[in-house]
């Protein structure tokens, strides 16, 4: 794992005690280094420190899912409820405030590490899933639209493959804070949120649905447009030269 931390006694501690832990660890203290870092090599897990000297931690994070989608923990001292649901949003899998004793990071990144290896809500089947126009591939985390790529993010891309693989099924908040968001309780506007930029990608509204469809007070569904064909039909991966989400 990465350890992304300017201070030199926290880096240190935090190195020791996952060592300890029998962690393979590697650590740098500025974003850039992290960047290359995770460029170069395969990490299962990254905690990342916000007060960075080079780049906030909430860019760093930014730029970390445009190019990976390895778990990150952000583990700092700012502990503004409004900065960690931003955060989270923007791709953090967790947020952990300090001081923080070494059981709690343990516990934080073991949860993180079991949804990762479970691989997540995104891919519970094999194949290639369509339904009318979309195409979602949960293997390789690829989506299109009537052949086009589709520019998701982690968490939308999450979202998108739970549904596609539900079709015309009406799944609930809660279900989807649990599965998607791997949460037991979370704020209704956060997949608000994710669901009006998952619907301005795929070209529709709240208003005139195509494949989203909300239930209010029930929950929201993925079936294909009206006269658009049959529903999911799983097919063979496509090659490798394929559009990557």
């Amino acid at each position: 794992m990465l350890v992304v931390e300017d201070d030199p006694f926290v880096r240190s501690a935090l190195i020791r005690h996952l060592t300890d832990a029998s962690h393979t660890v590697r650590s740098v203290g500025t974003a850039l280094e992290a960047l290359r870092e995770v460029a170069q090599l395969d990490f299962d897990l990254v905690i990342l420190d916000l007060g960075l000297p080079d780049l906030d931690g909430s860019e760093a994070l930014k730029m970390l899912r445009g190019i990976t989608n390895i778990p990150v923990i952000i583990a700092t001292a700012r502990d503004d409820e409004a900065e960690i649901i931003r955060l989270l949003n923007a791709g953090a899998d967790d947020y952990l405030v300090k001081p923080f004793s070494v059981d709690h990071l343990s516990a934080r990144m073991a949860a993180v590490l079991r949804r990762a290896g479970a691989g997540g809500p995104a891919a519970p089947r094999d194949g290639v899933v369509r339904v009318g126009g979309l195409m979602v591939d949960p293997q390789r985390r690829r989506a299109q639209l009537d052949g086009t790529q589709l520019d998701l993010t982690r968490r939308e891309f999450d979202l998108l493959a739970f549904l596609a693989q539900r079709p015309g099924v009406v799944v609930s908040r809660k279900e989807l804070l649990a599965e998607v968001w791997r949460q037991s309780y979370g704020d209704d506007q956060t997949i608000d949120v994710h669901l009006s930029w998952l619907r301005r990608k795929l070209g529709e509204t709240a208003a005139r649905p195509r494949y989203l469809h909300t239930l209010r007070g029930v929950g929201v569904k993925l079936e294909p447009p009206a006269g658009a064909g049959p529903g999911p039909e799983p097919v063979a991966p496509p090659p490798d030269r394929g559009l990557s989400a």
